[in-house]
């Protein structure tokens, strides 16, 4: 049974003697099942509950009662009031398959199950006593169990609100409203969504924010850089391997697409991925079914697809540099995002948030923007676009500037050389440790050459680095 706990009742009965048929019926459990109220009519019980649902565990009603409201009108409406109550339905004995019948529709409108009662005016027990307890106990555990996932619900879609605040895209521009309209439209559907724009314009916010307000927003979202994987190691990382698959597979490894199962999988900079990857791609998204290295049987997966890339892939199929099939796979549902220069009326929106965040995070006082400061920065192209503006925006808080004027917003957008040196003498107003100085020169120098480059790939082969190596050392530098 129950560990002593107590469960606690509403009884729905407008007939005394069969009042008296329930509680003779638990009597002998009098500890565990407590009857907290009796109300004899269905909407003076829909009145009850409105106010006091937390009082009951269990609700038994008869389905013919006075009111006016009963049977699976009633069902509904406690359902709408609290899905956790389980409710319990004693009717008339019967046995015939019409009868059957009706009570089956009983438990498809909402009840938890149904009992019967001897016809007429015995006040003995409910008929088959032993199944009116068992039920009620049943009903009881099943109620905590909803309890416990309409908890677990709630934490979830807690985070995932906390999730899109973080990743909330700032604009009133038409364009930025239009964005926000295909973002919904894709989040209804389980397409494949390819998503296009410059290098800086928030190609991963997208993805997220479609995530998260799609069916599948409990489920995992596994983002995955293309661009960062050495060719080598796509296939593990992709796919998985099992134990002993090959030499140094000690352990067996869940691919990305079987981590991402049921959820999402965003493959950004999809248009890096070599030619021989993009073959094993196009299989699992035509056949559903991965096929893991050192593992015969196909494996199963039900993985939504959102791809990103900075690069024009119909140019890239027109030169056979990425396939022409995967190309039309990916490109059901796509999103082109606007680069900030042609956005901006945005931009004194976009930089009043940044700023009291960054703020808020540095604790400090969010400095002013002056008229002439902010026509200066919507004039300017913004190469690097919303990453370069959050760039240029940490380097005006590194200042401790309380008014930012044209000229000080001048210097923060250009960096000539003369002013990169006054900005470190100015940060550096103490000696710090060697390492700790050639770090933090390393930092801003990937940022000013990410804020000038088209695309990562680019900005790894401006630095001469080969771009699995580029994205490794951003991480290093916790740059995203």
């Amino acid at each position: 049974m129950i560990d002593q706990q107590q469960i606690h009742v509403l009884l729905i009965e407008d007939e005394e003697f069969d009042v008296r048929r329930v509680r003779n019926t638990l009597q002998p459990f009098s500890d565990q099942i407590i009857i907290r109220e009796v109300v004899s009519n269905g909407r003076k019980a829909l009145e009850l509950l409105a106010t006091k649902k937390e009082m009951f565990d269990v609700v038994v009603m008869d389905f013919q009662i006075a009111g006016g409201l009963m049977g699976k009108e009633l069902i509904y409406e406690i359902k709408k009031i609290d899905s956790s109550l389980q409710i319990i339905v004693i009717t008339k004995m019967t046995v015939n398959i019409t009868d059957y019948d009706f009570a089956n529709s009983l438990l498809q409108a909402g009840a938890f199950w149904y009992c019967t009662k001897y016809p007429g005016d015995i006040e003995e027990y409910i008929y088959q006593p032993t199944d009116f307890i068992l039920s009620i106990f049943n009903a009881y555990q099943k109620k905590q169990l909803e309890k416990k996932f309409q908890t677990s619900n709630k934490k979830l879609t807690q985070t995932i609100e906390e999730i899109l605040a973080q990743k909330i895209i700032i604009g009133n521009s038409p364009a930025i409203e239009n964005l926000r309209h295909l973002i919904l439209k894709c989040a209804e559907s389980n397409a494949s969504v390819l998503i296009s724009g410059h290098s800086g314009t928030g190609k991963e916010v997208v993805a997220y924010n479609i995530h998260y307000k799609s069916k599948r927003r409990f489920e995992n979202f596994i983002p995955i850089n293309c661009g960062s994987l050495p060719n080598e190691l796509i296939e593990s990382e992709l796919f998985g391997y099992e134990k002993g698959a090959f030499t140094g597979a000690n352990t067996k490894k869940l691919g990305l697409f079987e981590v991402a199962d049921n959820g999402t999988l965003f493959l950004d900079e999809i248009g890096e991925l070599p030619l021989s990857a993009q073959v094993k791609l196009l299989r699992v998204i035509q056949d559903g079914e991965i096929e893991k290295i050192g593992r015969t049987e196909k494996i199963k997966v039900n993985v939504r697809i959102i791809a990103a890339t900075n690069k024009d892939l119909e140019k890239e199929v027109a030169e056979k540099r990425f396939r022409e099939d995967l190309y039309y796979r990916l490109n059901v549902l796509p999103i082109s995002i606007p680069p900030l220069r042609q956005r901006a009326d945005d931009i004194p929106l976009l930089i009043h948030h940044f700023l009291k965040l960054f703020s808020e995070d540095m604790g400090k006082l969010q400095p002013r923007i002056d008229n002439d400061a902010m026509v200066v920065l919507q004039q300017y192209a913004w190469p690097g676009n919303v990453r370069e503006l959050k760039n240029v925006l940490h380097r005006i808080l590194f200042t401790d500037e309380r008014i930012i004027s044209a000229q000080f917003a001048k210097n923060a957008l250009s960096i000539p050389e003369s002013q990169t040196n006054t900005a470190l003498r100015t940060q550096f107003t103490e000696i710090i440790p060697w390492r700790q100085m050639e770090r933090d020169l390393r930092e801003k120098y990937f940022m000013f050459v990410r804020d000038h480059s088209e695309s990562d790939s680019d900005a790894a082969k401006k630095l001469g680095l080969a771009p699995s190596n580029y994205h490794r050392m951003c991480k290093e530098l916790g740059l995203k």
